[in-house]
């Protein structure tokens, strides 16, 4: 098998296309041929030993793909060699071959494409349970989403208007906007680029307030952080809900006064530690996800492929904010 493979920290140019033994299915788990690997932001802080888990080096990055089923061991009765599945983990993907845990893998539609497979699960699994679980958002909410013409942006979009909320989708410029019109977003804001200085927040927040209706935005979906934080928390409505999903912008600091002062709540969103730590439901939101993609209310939108051996280049489009939707990785 080959796979890009990250032998000490640093950008994407550090990866290299490495030949490695094709691995053998241990218990529980199934080895698929990938045909598709979905790209996203923790993959740029993985290989910089930025990001949650650090996996022991060397290792491919990426953390789902989709393709085809070679073999399963012998414990493993729920696929067999030929299923099309999706499947992730915290890294491994970014190869011809993947090791999954059959627990964490899927079937999916035969007539779901495998690039689209490969978009799915990461990001509308961090939206679907950031909206559903984390926020609670219920039908004529307001969600204010940041960053919304990336992976998870986009399908915070969807998952918003699926669930009744009305969308106001925050991006950078005028070509994202008219990409977020196309997912749903009711109105688009865009917002300006680089430090915002106190003035500069203050019109955001102004702004913000203005397109939610009301006093403000029931939900913030803030997968930007930075400068951009603090003026979508001071947007929120009462008992708002602010989500925080991620920070390539920066780590921002809060003024818990504002907690108070709104009686809101801003609430963590870690997808992939629930997944593990509730892994029956989950599996209901999981079911419930492809309903949604079965019934034509979700569809990744792939913007950008690239194949394997290019993955530092498309990594580079997402570390530099240029992606819109989802950017994957092909295997031919």
């Amino acid at each position: 098998m080959k796979a890009m493979m990250s032998h000490e920290p640093g950008g994407p140019e550090a990866l290299k296309l490495t030949e490695l033994p094709t691995p053998t299915p241990g218990p529980s788990q199934i080895l698929i041929a990938v045909k598709a690997a979905g790209v996203n932001f923790p993959d740029t802080l993985i290989i910089r030993d930025l990001y949650q888990f650090k996996p022991p080096r060397p290792f491919a990055p990426g953390g789902e793909v989709a393709g085809i089923v070679v073999s399963v061991s012998d414990n493993v009765t729920d696929f067999a060699p030929g299923d099309r599945v999706l499947a992730g983990g915290i890294n491994g993907g970014y190869a011809t071959h993947f090791i999954a845990e059959a627990g964490r893998s899927y079937k999916i539609p035969d007539a779901m494409p495998f690039d689209e497979a490969a978009g799915f699960m990461l990001t509308y699994g961090t939206s679907h349970y950031a909206l559903k679980n984390r926020a609670d958002i219920q039908p004529g909410e307001s969600l204010f989403i940041l960053g919304a013409a990336g992976g998870v942006g986009a399908a915070a979009i969807e998952l918003g208007k699926a669930f009744g909320a009305k969308i106001v989708a925050g991006v950078s410029s005028d070509d994202k906007a008219a990409f977020c019109k196309e997912l749903g977003a009711d109105e688009t804001l865009i917002y300006p680029t680089g430090a915002l200085d106190r003035p500069a927040q203050k019109a955001l927040s102004g702004e913000i307030k203005k397109l939610c209706g009301g006093e403000g935005a029931n939900v913030v979906y803030d997968a930007v952080g930075g400068d951009y934080a603090e003026p979508s928390l001071r947007a929120l409505a009462w008992e708002g809900r602010y989500l925080v999903v991620g920070f390539p912008a920066g780590i921002p600091k809060i003024p818990l006064n504002l907690t108070l002062l709104k009686s809101c709540q801003i609430v963590g969103v870690f997808w992939g530690a629930f997944t593990m730590r509730n892994p029956a439901l989950n599996a209901d939101y999981v079911a419930e996800l492809f309903q949604f993609y079965k019934d034509g209310k979700i569809r990744p939108r792939i913007t950008a492929s690239f194949p394997l051996e290019q993955a530092a280049d498309a990594l580079e489009l997402l570390q530099e904010r240029k992606a819109t939707g989802k950017v994957v990785l092909t295997v031919e």
